[in-house]
């Protein structure tokens, strides 16, 4: 599992090892967040990135004895977009490279995490996983929305002309317990200022909407997809329940018990205005469907939060 460590990372190694009997190779060079699996002896972890040198011999050696690879390996903090740009790109790109053509060498099962990144700023409503997406590919977020939409076409590729066993998720807009205090991401962010007692910070006129996703449903989702046999295309992965960044703000100061005060900034470029997933498909085909409402899973995640700041 590579990108074991991370946000998402942790709760489908939570759920991996809590659940099922399997052993486990994990990569990720940030492990605060699974620091409680590190002496299961069914779970062995190389603290270090797929993107440092001397660690391709290791991967590969782990990934010829492997069932099943799976690759969430990927610098997704919008706040990395300006800051690193050569960096987002090399690890949403470079690394599926070298994974899948390992995958490839070596008749290997790999589940790739994607994103709603790849629709860009959509202009069809709600998204389905024939829609092409609206990107722009020198924009400021192309680092990241392009690398994303590359490796699926080397997954796709992959597939096709090599006969891997491919899998691909769709990750749309994901929230709950263990996000970072600064991911850059609007429910952390709303959450940390609430707490702090300091303005929530909108970018635009705050009517853009997203669909927020509680952690523990998406997992669900994950581990469906995983089963699933002969799944190669895309499947959207995310919550139907649409909301204004506004809505999402008002609830949350609501919920931390917080003063409404907004502070409104420009809004970044090629930011979506609208952002919600078609999950016909993960229904139909993975009987998959969110349990958790906003606010429970607000709840939830604000008192994680709160214990930790």
């Amino acid at each position: 599992m590579l990108g074991c460590g991370g946000f998402i990372g942790s709760h489908l190694l939570d759920h991996l090892l809590t659940n099922n009997s399997v052993r486990i190779e994990g990569w990720d060079p940030e492990f605060s967040k699974i620091i409680g699996h590190l002496s299961n002896p069914r779970f062995k972890l190389h603290k270090t990135s797929i993107s440092d040198p001397g660690t391709k011999e290791q991967l590969e050696q782990a990934i010829t004895q492997a069932d099943v690879v799976v690759n969430l390996a990927a610098i997704c903090n919008p706040a990395e977009y300006n800051k690193r740009p050569l960096q987002v790109i090399h690890s949403n790109l470079f690394d599926v490279y070298h994974v899948i053509k390992m995958c490839a060498a070596h008749r290997k099962w790999l589940v790739h995490f994607s994103t709603s990144e790849v629709y860009g700023d959509p202009l069809e409503h709600p998204q389905t996983e024939s829609y092409w997406g609206n990107v722009n590919p020198i924009g400021l977020r192309s680092c990241y929305d392009e690398g994303k939409r590359v490796a699926e076409t080397l997954m796709m590729d992959y597939h096709r002309q090599n006969g891997v066993d491919t899998r691909i998720a769709r990750i749309f807009n994901t929230y709950g317990p263990r996000m970072l205090e600064n991911d850059g991401r609007v429910v952390s962010n709303f959450i940390v200022q609430a707490l702090q007692g300091k303005p929530l910070t909108i970018y635009g006129d705050g009517k853009q909407t997203r669909a927020f996703c509680f952690v523990e449903d998406l997992v669900d989702g994950l581990v469906r997809l995983m089963n699933a046999d002969g799944l190669y295309d895309p499947v959207n992965l995310g919550n139907q329940g649409e909301f204004t960044i506004e809505e999402l703000a008002i609830e949350v100061a609501r919920l931390c018990g917080a003063n409404t005060n907004i502070r409104h900034e420009p809004l970044p470029a090629d930011d979506p205005r609208q952002r919600k997933p078609d999950t016909t498909r993960a229904h139909d085909l993975l009987g998959w469907e969110p349990k958790v409402i906003l606010r429970e899973g607000l709840e939830r995640t604000i008192a994680d939060f709160r214990a930790r700041l």
